[in-house]
């Protein structure tokens, strides 16, 4: 079984303030490149890991269908968290953050 892997706005707006946030912390030409290849690892291992095990992450909260995973980049990563959708074979990507980030915004 394969799900489908969508992205939520607030998921996206994520992915545009975590790119930002490196593009302007860059002091070098290779840090902008950094930027970069963080939101294509993000978008790469949701496409290709939640879409085929999406039940095999952490449970966030209550309910067994919302998920965290954890993507690891560099000494530290992101988690991004999910909905999993079985009737429909799909899975939601709702917010992503920095493993040193509080909280979802």
């Amino acid at each position: 079984m394969s799900f489908t892997v969508r992205w939520s706005e607030t998921a996206l707006a994520d992915l545009e303030r975590l790119h930002e946030f490196l593009l302007q912390r860059a002091s070098v030409a290779e840090d902008l490149d950094l930027a970069d290849r963080a939101v294509d690892a993000i978008e790469a291992a949701a496409a290709d890991l939640l879409a085929r095990t999406p039940f095999s992450f952490r449970k966030a909260g209550r309910s067994p269908l919302w998920r965290e995973l954890v993507i690891p980049f560099g000494r530290t990563g992101y988690v991004a968290l999910y909905e999993i959708r079985p009737a429909g074979e799909l899975v939601v990507v709702h917010a992503v953050r920095h493993q040193r980030e509080e909280d979802y915004h």
